[in-house]
């Protein structure tokens, strides 16, 4: 056999032996973390649906002990009914699966335009930046308390992939009736005309996700806006469809019950609720504190949000109103936090982005050290998860330091489909043709 075969062989066998490994170690993490946090909420929502099976209502179930009841949309409780006839650690294992497989797509969306600027692979460095997701307190919380919060970040992240292809694909394409309907899907699925679906159903499915649908339309994304809405309402008459009391218990009276699943000032609120009433020292914060604050705080964010679209930055727009919405809601547990993991890639790309080659005493040398001093910190601090972080509302006061000091990072002029992105060989300006020109 050649050489070059042989090691082509050999790095093919490293490769699948590094996958193998990296699997296993992937299984072990969430084995521990199924085991550690002992699927608490799935737990309440698997004898809820149960429950609701069985020919009693949904929201009418309450835990014996803690006395906390499901706190999912009807729509939901349908897609995860199948779960319920499964023990609770089988239904927790495929959802873990299930919140692992969105986790490391959703990587490959935001981390892969960073790896493509660096002439990088963009999988390794996915399946780099889903590892140390994989280590943190929200990826962690989520997994473990068999939350669906990673199912509803994939769906959102995936509009982001839908906005990049409809901003590269010709505004004037046109329609194409008369060709067959395989290649109609598929244009559509790189034109991407499909944008605002994955928060159509996110919106259907939980209630945070919300703010994204109105965020669509402040960042001017009108066409992805009516499609989230459109789905969201098509997706939540379904559910009326099939379950009319539970979506009309779910609309008139459980949405509004804020403290279902526990008290809002208990310390796993890390919400601008949660620290005004553990501040006034009441179950529940003043309202017309709560919303004044509430109100500026979501207004900063969504117009931050709106300069960084503006800027060609979807990713940090996103981000920027998934921090407002964790800071503003009025429940956010550690396993709803998971926007501050995009918050920090975009740290650690500024700071890369910032990071001058030029050897000296030249100031900008240090202009991404910030940056890159706030990700380390903050990326140690998610790992490592100690108490005092939630006893001093240190959650809290990082949402609101990261919806009102996150930056954007300017996007090239992007490059459209069936548009040669060549350059030219010695770039002078060109001169048109005149009509004594030869």
């Amino acid at each position: 056999m050649p050489v070059i075969q042989r090691r082509a062989l050999r790095a093919a066998q490293n490769r699948s032996v590094l996958a193998a490994l990296g699997a296993l170690v992937t299984l072990a993490l969430i084995s521990v973390t199924l085991s550690r946090y002992g699927l608490s909420t799935l737990a309440v929502t698997h004898a809820a649906v149960r429950h609701w099976l069985g020919g009693d209502g949904l929201y009418s179930y309450r835990q014996p002990v803690t006395q906390a009841g499901a706190a999912l949309p009807p729509a939901l409780a349908i897609l995860l009914a199948p779960l319920a006839l499964l023990p609770l650690k089988a239904a927790g294992w495929l959802l873990a699966l299930a919140g692992y497989a969105a986790l490391l797509l959703s990587a490959v969306v935001l981390a892969g335009p960073i790896a493509r600027r660096h002439d990088r692979r963009r999988t390794p460095l996915a399946l780099v930046v889903t590892a140390l997701a994989l280590l943190t307190e929200p990826v962690r919380a989520a997994l473990g308390e068999g939350g669906p919060e990673l199912l509803l970040f994939g769906l959102i992240v995936a509009d982001v992939v839908g906005l990049r292809r409809a901003l590269r694909w010709p505004a004037d394409h046109g329609s194409a009736p008369h060709l067959p309907l395989r290649y109609r899907v598929r244009r559509s699925w790189l034109d991407g005309s499909w944008a605002g679906a994955g928060t159509g159903l996110a919106a259907a499915f939980g209630v945070t996700p919300l703010f994204f649908l109105a965020g669509l339309f402040v960042l001017g994304q009108r066409r992805a806006a009516l499609t989230a809405l459109t789905t969201s309402v098509t997706v939540t008459l379904a559910g009326l469809l099939f379950a009319p009391r539970e979506t009309v218990t779910w609309f008139g009276d459980t949405l509004w019950e804020l403290n279902r699943t526990e008290s809002l000032n208990a310390p796993g609120n890390q919400a601008l609720a949660g620290v005004l009433a553990r501040l006034y020292g009441f179950p529940a914060p003043p309202v017309l504190v709560w919303l004044a604050f509430a109100v500026l705080l979501l207004a900063v964010g969504l117009i931050r949000a709106r300069a960084a679209s503006t800027a060609g930055d979807q990713v940090t727009a996103f981000t920027l109103i998934g921090l407002a919405a964790a800071a503003v809601g009025p429940m956010t547990t550690p396993a709803q936090l998971i926007w501050l993991l995009p918050a920090l890639l975009v740290l650690a790309d500024g700071a890369v982005r910032r990071r001058a080659p030029a050897r000296g005493p030249d100031p900008s040398r240090f202009a991404g050290r910030l940056p890159a001093a706030s990700m380390m910190c903050g990326y140690v601090l998610l790992v490592v998860a100690p108490a005092p972080l939630l006893t001093c509302d240190g959650y809290a006061f990082t949402l609101v330091l990261l919806v009102g000091a996150l930056p954007w990072r300017p996007a090239p002029p992007p490059v459209r489909f069936g548009v040669s992105g060549r350059r030219a060989a010695i770039p002078v300006p060109r001169r048109r043709l005149g009509p004594t020109d030869s």
